[in-house]
């Protein structure tokens, strides 16, 4: 950085960077800042790289803080770069590289220099930065003006090999100025950031920034590779090519450096799509931004009324900052990238805000390919954070409160799950597979993190399915019967321990451990248990006889609930199903083979009077007791009791 510069350890000692530090401030036109921004720095190609070079950034930083106030040469180098600024969308369409490599290598110090400044001082003191430069009366606050016309820039420039690197920075640099947040406890509503972006004049091109920043991510460009030069040799060993070819390849390697929620120690190089990820970022830290006293995000705004561009009817009362997007696309989108935690937050902000985008999606008639990578995310739940696992099942709740959705999933036939290790799974509906995954992730819960919380919003989607339950695959059902298998032992388990330990505290007053909350809670989710097999059978009985088979198979494990006070309703309807087949196969002789038993059960299925079986409406109970819990992403200490 600076010019001639190849690598970290000559910063200290860059004298174009000792000079624009030091204590002669330097004027806007002397000829000193074009050799500035022309430098050949070889920037870092991992995450322990760019650590080293904001940390030789740091002392430089510093002394510029202490000398700016004099110098004013930190708002000199932001007029250099807005000066540039004013003509990039006009040199990009003359193909003016050398002008916008030059603007990118102004922002990019910005940047860096900003990142010292965010973290050693407040925004005042940061707007005071940019004043240290005596101004023309009625001239613009420098500051806002950096911000708006960051924001032009990434609306305006069209999305090319050449102006890649300048919008990835456009795009940084708005990041880093949010991040003063990382540094408060309390929300910066009033700050001057806040104010500047939320009501000043970037507030005009909001929904043009909105649809901007969704289509970098839609468009998932990677980076230009480090073989094609941005600049064309004008003349053998001429003075252009010669600065060009070092930072051609210099420069693709700041843009690889990995994003939020990379694991620690993956190869940060992996990330071919730093502008799509940072665009993403971006919208989501705006989207996320707090109401101001007397007005609404615009930013939020945005995203939860943009429509889809097929959609040619008129608004009944125009919404602020709407646009029109192509839905088919951002849909495609989503559904390749949710390996990242920040792809599933934006589809979960989607589904929850945006009723236009969440009925485009409860449409398709190709939802396999959204819901196979979510329920990919919880089978994998070891391997992800908590928040990416909360917001993947959250996801599920919302897609299972559609009636439809539940219907249309077990009609989708699958074939080959590779990711599935557990068993092979030749074929399956996607209805069957999600009620494993969901299963496999409450089984862990019990055993991991054990998590009411968790729990109950896991049993919380089977609810909402099992009355839309349909020839539910043999493993599916065995699963759902296994499950309660472990409920009802840990169940016995702590009963017992509470028996033992009432034996054996007789006379000792020291308190006792709390095993009666310990049993409400297993009780509590036993009952979900047993409400989604009752709504199941009342509901579509005759289309699941493997639910059936196993429910006969291990019949012996509801003997203890039938006379519990706190299930003798609710297995009343189990009481029926499990008497009324276990008399067929009675008749049906002995020593039967499983397609007799079968073949018994379906013929039992639809000969069943309807109605002996009591709809229940506990099961409309439980999905109003979770109702408030569906769409909170809050940390899952802090929501339920544990499952001990």
């Amino acid at each position: 950085m600076g010019a001639n510069t190849s690598q970290v350890s000559d910063l200290s000692d860059n004298p174009s960077l000792k000079a624009l530090v030091g204590t002669e401030s330097i004027s806007e036109n002397d000829p000193f800042w074009n050799q500035l921004i022309s430098f050949t720095f070889i920037s870092p190609t991992s995450s322990g790289d760019s650590k080293l070079l904001e940390e030789a950034v740091i002392p430089l930083a510093k002394t510029l803080i202490e000398n700016n106030p004099r110098t004013g040469n930190f708002g000199a180098l932001v007029r250099i770069f807005l000066g540039r600024t004013k003509e990039l969308k006009i040199s990009t369409e003359c193909q003016d590289q050398l002008f916008i490599w030059q603007a990118h290598n102004a922002l990019f110090m910005i940047r860096c220099l900003l990142k010292v400044f965010i973290r050693e001082m407040s925004e005042e003191e940061l707007q005071l930065q940019f004043s240290y430069q005596e101004r023309a009366p009625g001239s613009e606050d420098l500051l806002e003006e950096l911000l708006s016309n960051l924001v032009h820039l990434i609306v305006e420039v069209p999305l090319l090999d050449i102006t890649y690197s300048i919008l990835f920075e456009a795009v940084t640099s708005l990041l880093v100025f949010f991040s003063y947040q990382l540094f408060h406890k309390d929300i910066l509503r009033d700050g001057i950031i806040y104010q500047h972006v939320m009501k000043g004049r970037c507030l005009s091109l909001t929904s043009r920034l909105v649809k901007t920043l969704l289509y970098n991510f839609i468009r998932q460009e990677k980076c230009p590779p480090p073989a094609t030069h941005i600049f064309e040799p004008k003349a053998e060993g001429g003075l252009l090519y010669g600065l060009a070819s070092g930072v051609a390849s210099g420069l693709w390697s700041v843009f690889t450096l990995g994003g939020a929620g990379s694991k620690a120690g993956v190869d940060q190089e992996h990330n071919h799509l730093p502008l799509s990820n940072q665009s993403l970022l971006l919208l989501l830290v705006l989207a996320n931004l707090t109401d101001g006293p007397d007005w609404p995000n615009p930013y939020r705004q945005a995203i939860t009324c943009f429509r889809n561009t097929q959609d040619t009817s008129s608004l009944p009362v125009e919404q602020p900052h709407t646009f029109q997007i192509n839905f088919n696309s951002l849909y495609t989108a989503l559904c390749e990238q949710q390996r990242s935690d920040q792809a599933t937050l934006l589809l979960y902000t989607l589904l929850h805000q945006n009723a236009n985008m969440r009925t485009y999606m409860l449409s398709r008639t190709d939802m396999d390919n959204l819901v196979l990578p979510i329920l990919e995310i919880l089978y994998h739940v070891e391997e992800r954070n908590s928040h990416h696992v909360y917001m993947a099942l959250i996801i599920l709740l919302i897609l299972t409160e559609d009636d439809a959705f539940n219907r249309s999933i077990h009609e989708v036939v699958l074939k080959n799950i590779s990711w599935y290790t557990e068993r092979s799974l030749t074929e399956i509906s996607l209805g069957s597979l999600l009620i494993l995954v969901v299963i496999r992730t409450i089984q862990f819960n019990m055993t991991r993190t054990r998590d009411k919380y968790l729990h109950t919003n896991c049993l919380a989607a089977l609810a909402n399915m099992s009355a839309q339950f349909r020839c539910l695959h043999q493993y599916a059902a065995q699963r759902i019967i296994s499950l309660f298998a472990l409920l009802s032992k840990k169940h016995n388990k702590v009963l017992e321990q509470a028996t033992q330990s009432l034996r054996g505290r007789q006379g000792d007053n020291t308190a006792l451990p709390d095993y009666a909350q310990d049993l409400n809670v297993i009780e509590e989710v036993i009952r979900m248990m047993l409400e989604i097999i009752n709504s199941c059978l009342c509901n579509s009985l005759h289309h699941n006889p493997n639910l059936v088979y196993a429910l006969l198979y291990k019949r012996e494990l509801f003997e203890q609930f039938r006379t519990h006070p706190s299930f003798q309703d609710i297995m009343q309807n189990l009481d029926t199903v499990i008497g009324f087949f276990s008399q067929r196969l009675e008749q049906a002789g002995s020593d039967l083979s499983v397609e007799r038993v079968q073949e018994v059960i379906m013929k039992g299925a639809q000969a069943l009077p309807k109605d002996r079986l009591k709809v229940s409406l506990s099961r409309r109970h439980l999905l109003l007791t979770v109702k408030s819990q569906i769409h909170t992403l809050g940390h899952p200490r802090r929501t339920g009791r544990r499952m001990e």
